[in-house]
């Protein structure tokens, strides 16, 4: 409860430091922060450097690149939360193509749920702002979801491999080709003035998502997952979009309309029923994580 906690706050955090620094100068911050100087200490992950590269640049990079250029553009804090969990889906359709990993009934019917809740929540927006405005955010957002199932597919290839060197490691990958591509997209005199000018919404939004929700989150998390079985771990990580939502009403006082709320149920609730077919699987003892153990973000 607690990593789910952090990882919901998260989002909070995220929107502190995207009001005094641009999306992928913020993303560049997090990584670097993640990165160093850890890589000088731990240990390099079993894992070839493809993988080690993979996972950085389609679950760090493209991942969070993304939802932060879409929280930029205007998708609120919680939706945000919930909208990323659309990985899900895109995890099912990908692994079944590209690892031939057959989904169960209830995956699929979690994730015909979930596209349910996110056709919801796409009302939801237009009744609040139509247009474009209130869409291509959350499209963004939803391309967010598609990065980090890519990159859940090819970290399903790192199995054994140190979760936290792999966090570590792979965050090398992030920072010069995404402050790059900020380079392109927003100038050197915009990159040069967010350097010149950071903040402290910048500092704490850096150090909250680096330090609490990518270190220490998943430090117990990776722990919680080799001491007890998979199935009993990763449906608490369902409760990291409501705490997003409750955490952005209380801090932003961005308050969900009636369809953008009917929506989040049903996309946070189609995830929770693919997680069901997990519980008949239970084991008495822990295990090391399986392979089909979900790899969270938050």
């Amino acid at each position: 409860m607690l990593v789910a906690t952090i990882w919901g706050v998260n989002f909070v955090a995220i929107d502190l430091g995207l009001g005094d620094t641009p999306p992928l100068v913020l993303v560049a911050l997090r990584f670097l922060l993640v990165a160093v100087p850890l890589v000088f200490f731990v240990p390099k992950p079993d894992a070839p450097w493809s993988l080690i590269v993979g996972i950085g640049l389609f679950m760090s990079a493209g991942q969070f690149g993304l939802l932060f250029t879409a929280m930029h553009l205007g998708l609120p804090a919680g939706l945000a939360a919930v909208v990323l969990q659309c990985q899900m889906i895109f995890t099912l359709i990908i692994g079944a193509l590209a690892l031939r990993e057959r989904p169960t009934r209830m995956q699929l019917l979690g994730a015909v749920v979930g596209v349910i809740g996110l056709g919801v929540v796409a009302l939801g927006r237009l009744a609040a702002a139509p247009g474009l405005a209130a869409v291509v955010p959350m499209l963004v957002c939803v391309a967010a979801g598609l990065s980090w199932a890519v990159g859940n597919v090819i970290s399903r290839r790192a199995s054994g491999a140190s979760g936290f060197g792999i966090v570590v490691w792979s965050a090398l990958v992030v920072p010069l080709p995404v402050l790059a591509l900020s380079l392109v997209l927003d100038g050197p005199a915009v990159v040069g003035d967010a350097f010149a000018t950071i903040g402290w919404q910048t500092i704490v939004s850096v150090a909250y998502t680096a330090v609490l929700a990518s270190l220490v989150g998943y430090t117990i998390w990776n722990m919680l997952l080799g001491r007890y079985p998979a199935a009993l771990v990763a449906p608490f990580a369902l409760l990291a979009p409501p705490v997003g939502l409750a955490a952005a009403a209380l801090a932003l006082g961005e308050v969900p309309n009636a369809l953008e709320l009917a929506g989040s149920v049903l996309l946070v609730g189609g995830v929770a029923v693919g997680q069901l077919r997990r519980r008949s699987h239970l084991r008495p003892t822990g295990t090391a994580r399986s392979e089909s153990a979900p790899v969270l973000r938050g």
